[in-house]
């Protein structure tokens, strides 16, 4: 199985991209990963919140197939342990799901069309991280995910 990670804008610290990259290299080992960044809006300042969405959502939605299972990283989502979440991977395994997108939004969220074409939201905690942040705590996780399914000791329980 396939699995891409979709973001609004690039990252703007070093340190993240640093956390990233390392996820990145030990996510090889066990999965097609991808992280795929879509450039911010231009001129968001002259925008409505609802406008910035919408365009983000529409930049969002051409880089997805039909035939992909698209989860947004939303804080509404389904609240999964790290457990939870390696056997919602596992599942999508097991189904023969050939692409799987996680998609973290901008700083203000999803577009309606957006949260229409998903096919679920997972929250990855009640707290509110940045856009930016959420992107290594999410490799992390899914790193994680793949120790467990894997039977890697990584994951202390």
């Amino acid at each position: 199985m396939k699995v891409q990670l979709l973001c609004i804008g690039k990252t703007s610290f070093r340190y993240l991209d640093e956390g990233i990259k390392l996820y990145q290299e030990r996510l090889k080992h066990f999965t097609s990963f991808e992280m795929k960044v879509v450039p911010d809006i231009k001129n968001p300042k002259n925008m409505s919140v609802d406008e910035i969405k919408n365009k983000e959502g529409i930049a969002l939605l051409k880089q997805i197939s039909q035939k992909e299972k698209l989860y947004l990283l939303d804080e509404n989502g389904k609240s999964l342990s790290s457990e939870g979440f390696a056997q919602f991977l596992d599942q999508q395994l097991q189904i023969a799901t050939k692409q799987i997108v996680f998609v973290i939004g901008g700083a203000f969220g999803f577009s309606d069309d957006v949260y229409r074409r998903a096919d679920g939201k997972i929250s990855l905690s009640k707290m509110t991280f940045s856009h930016q942040i959420i992107r290594l705590i999410f490799h992390e996780q899914l790193y994680r995910a793949y120790t467990i399914i894997n039977g890697i000791p990584y994951h202390n329980q």
